[in-house]
């Protein structure tokens, strides 16, 4: 009985001792868990503060839109407000001619062969209302040779020359102030250039002083014009060479149907019937 409780007295103290241990180390496994875990957050604040400064050292794209809107601020809207209207009314009256021009063709050859067709019936009026009803300067030359064609081929002929410079100077209206712009523009950056050369020559015998920065901002600012008048000339002047060369095919089409109706009115002679 008496070594029973001793066994129980020692495995007691033994648990007891055991527990105690554990208990004194829980506290020193948790300081140590609680500081790699602060030590853990510190590392990643640090990470990310460094990630948002380096998206911060990162200059943000500029578009398009925005950098044209901060070179005509820089060459000074005085300057670029002339070349920039330049650049509206020119391209205003470059779309207005490349729409007329291409409403203006004509299928020539079947107009041809309609009024063929009429003319050997000798249907002289349905003729004329086949070239009303056509859009075009052909259709309204060859509506005026046959007007003219009972008073004889000679006639005609003289009829649809005249007329066909009639037709040839719609073609070309507004094509002066298209070439009127493409003109202007340069001249008005070269003159915001000069104005801006000599406002810095100004600004330097102000400062009693010539600085690199001074100079060097004075001239940027001031060939930005010059730049602005070079695009815009250049811009319009694409849609001009296309206006000309459109002119260009249907005043040679012009003549050519224009010779093709004389010889039918020649063949079928409308004027003896």
């Amino acid at each position: 009985m008496k070594k029973l409780l001793g066994i129980l007295a020692l495995f007691c103290a033994l648990t007891f001792s055991f527990n105690y241990n554990l208990f004194a180390q829980n506290p020193d496994s948790t300081g140590t868990d609680s500081a790699a875990a602060t030590t853990a957050t510190t590392e990643t604040k640090t990470e990310a503060a460094s990630t948002t400064t380096e998206a911060a050292a990162v200059p943000e794209e500029t578009s398009f839109h925005q950098v044209i809107k901060e070179k005509f601020i820089e060459g000074d809207w005085i300057f670029m407000t002339p070349v920039l209207l330049c650049m509206i009314l020119g391209l205003a009256y470059a779309i207005e001619r490349i729409v007329v021009l291409n409403l203006a063709s004509t299928n020539t050859e079947k107009l041809l062969s309609e009024i063929e067709g009429h003319l050997k019936s000798g249907n002289v009026d349905r003729a004329k209302d086949v070239c009303a009803a056509t859009r075009g300067p052909v259709a309204s030359i060859f509506a005026q040779g046959l007007i003219s064609s009972k008073m004889g081929i000679d006639m005609a002929e003289k009829s649809i020359m005249s007329y066909g410079s009639v037709e040839m100077s719609k073609l070309e209206k507004n094509l002066v102030w298209i070439s009127l712009f493409i003109a202007l523009a340069p001249m008005l950056g070269f003159l915001g250039t000069v104005i801006g050369m000599i406002q810095a020559f100004d600004a330097i015998e102000a400062a009693g002083d010539i600085s690199p920065s001074l100079v060097a901002g004075g001239i940027k600012v001031a060939l930005i014009t010059t730049v602005a008048g070079l695009i815009v000339a250049m811009i319009i002047q694409v849609f001009y060479n296309y206006c000309i060369s459109k002119i260009d095919s249907l005043v040679t089409d012009m003549e050519e149907s224009s010779i093709a109706l004389v010889d039918l009115l020649i063949k079928y002679n409308p004027s003896s019937k």
